[in-house]
């Protein structure tokens, strides 16, 4: 790891500068993926909460389990038009503001999310939570962009992009076991999602910075260039890259990204549904398990879904040579596979079959996801319009994902997954004539 961040040391100023760039790199690396990891303790508590809403005699009784997938939609309609705004605004005034906001929003809402559980209050809260999710992904990678070049971001952002992988393979085991272990009470997961995103809030307040020259430091290009730098001063520089009308439109010219764009929408709807319904699927499949059990057994796709990542980012940089779109097509291929084969593999009910099956579901899915909404996004957006690329494909996505949210919760496992497996077999051909596509230089 330090191997691939470090900057080439020298004696002298210019040593100086490789020091503090190589420090500079970890640093932003570190906080951002802890950042993004973090923003999941809010998202998923919802996802933890609704076996025990479903089965609480107390609860709102307009709080059935279509209306939660309707919870689920409204909140992703939200973070779809939040992603296709963030981007922008990110590119154009950097993500430090926005990322901020978007955390402290984000807790905030949660908290209220387990004070007022009924449908009228759940209804705005799910909109302004969508809406302050969405500030993460572009954001961030905006952020990324700034220090790492397109040469090593393959292996970098394959590597950082776990952080969504983890983020949901620790946040839903972690919230469940506080909200029925120690609890037992649905309403303890919001609190706590909340209580883990507040002192990630304060972790970015201090050590993340937008650009290498909010710290002194000369653009990364320059830097890993070998050039010689000419520093400003001290003081925080601002993030300018055109308006952002024009870097919307420079964006969306790019036939590429609006490829990525359609691929991720046909994607996205398989992980989110098992992102947001998978306690559920499962519960409903180990009909002998318990409501842990189930929360428990999609850790397995969240596992394997951080290992994805770093393999398919160093295959696409080492075997591809930074073209990222076969790495896509291959990772589509196994999931489509797996998606179509769901109901057969899992109708004995045995659970280290689930387990195993969910796995190879991650592997691909966040495989490709990875692909497509990191490496590629930011390398035919450019380091200069990386939060607007990111902002427009994952907004595509996001729309895609609204699919995942609502479609469990009116269609059954056999349908769902059938479509699932069309849509990724779509994806597919979408991409596949991309083959050789590489990025312009940045």
């Amino acid at each position: 790891m330090a191997q691939i961040l470090a900057s080439t040391r020298t004696a002298g100023p210019e040593g100086d500068i490789a020091t503090r760039m190589r420090r500079w790199r970890i640093q932003i690396f570190a906080i951002t993926w802890v950042a993004y990891a973090g923003f999941y303790f809010t998202r998923q508590a919802f996802s933890v909460a609704k076996l025990g809403i479903l089965e609480d005699p107390l609860v709102d009784t307009a709080l059935t389990k279509s209306a939660l997938a309707n919870l689920d939609a409204l909140y992703l309609a939200a973070y779809a038009v939040g992603q296709f705004v963030w981007g922008s605004v990110s590119d154009r005034f950097g993500p430090r503001v926005v990322v901020l906001g978007g955390l402290a929003i984000s807790a905030v809402v949660t908290m209220f999310m387990g004070l007022l559980p009924a449908l009228v209050f759940l209804i705005p809260l799910m909109i302004v939570q969508g809406l302050a999710q969405s500030t993460g992904w572009s954001g961030l990678l905006a952020n990324m962009a700034q220090f790492f070049t397109i040469g090593e971001r393959g292996r970098i952002l394959g590597l950082w992009s776990t952080n969504y992988a983890f983020g949901g393979l620790a946040a839903a085991p972690l919230l469940g076991w506080v909200a029925y272990g120690l609890f037992d009470s649905w309403r303890a997961a919001f609190f706590a999602g909340a209580a883990v995103v507040g002192v990630v809030f304060v972790a970015v307040l201090v050590f993340q910075r937008n650009t290498p020259r909010d710290v002194g430091l000369p653009p990364i290009e320059e830097a890993r260039a070998g050039t010689e730098p000419i520093l400003g001063g001290d003081a925080p520089v601002a993030h300018e890259s055109g308006s952002l009308r024009e870097s919307f439109a420079a964006v969306m010219r790019d036939r590429m990204v609006v490829t990525l764009g359609l691929s991720y929408f046909l994607l996205k709807p398989a992980r989110y549904a098992i992102l947001l319904w998978g306690p559920v699927i499962v519960a409903e499949k180990l009909a002998n398990g318990d409501r842990f059990q189930a929360v428990v057994v999609p850790v397995a796709f969240g596992v394997a879904g951080v290992v994805a990542p770093i393999l398919i980012g160093r295959i696409s940089d080492r075997v591809f040579h930074a073209r990222r779109v076969p790495a896509c097509v291959l990772s589509l291929a196994v999931l489509v596979a797996v998606l179509a084969l769901f109901t057969p593999l899992t109708a004995t009910g045995n659970v280290w079959v689930m387990v195993a099956v969910l796995a190879v579901i991650g592997l691909s899915v966040y495989g490709a996801d990875a692909m497509i909404s990191c490496v590629s996004a930011v390398d035919f957006g450019t380091s200069k319009h990386a939060g607007t690329a990111s902002g427009v494909i994952n907004g595509c996505g996001s729309v895609g994902a609204i699919l995942g949210g609502l479609l469990p919760g009116y269609l059954g496992t056999t349908a769902l997954f059938y479509g699932f497996a069309g849509a990724a077999l779509l994806a597919l051909v979408l991409l596949a004539p991309h083959w050789n596509r590489m990025p312009a230089a940045e």
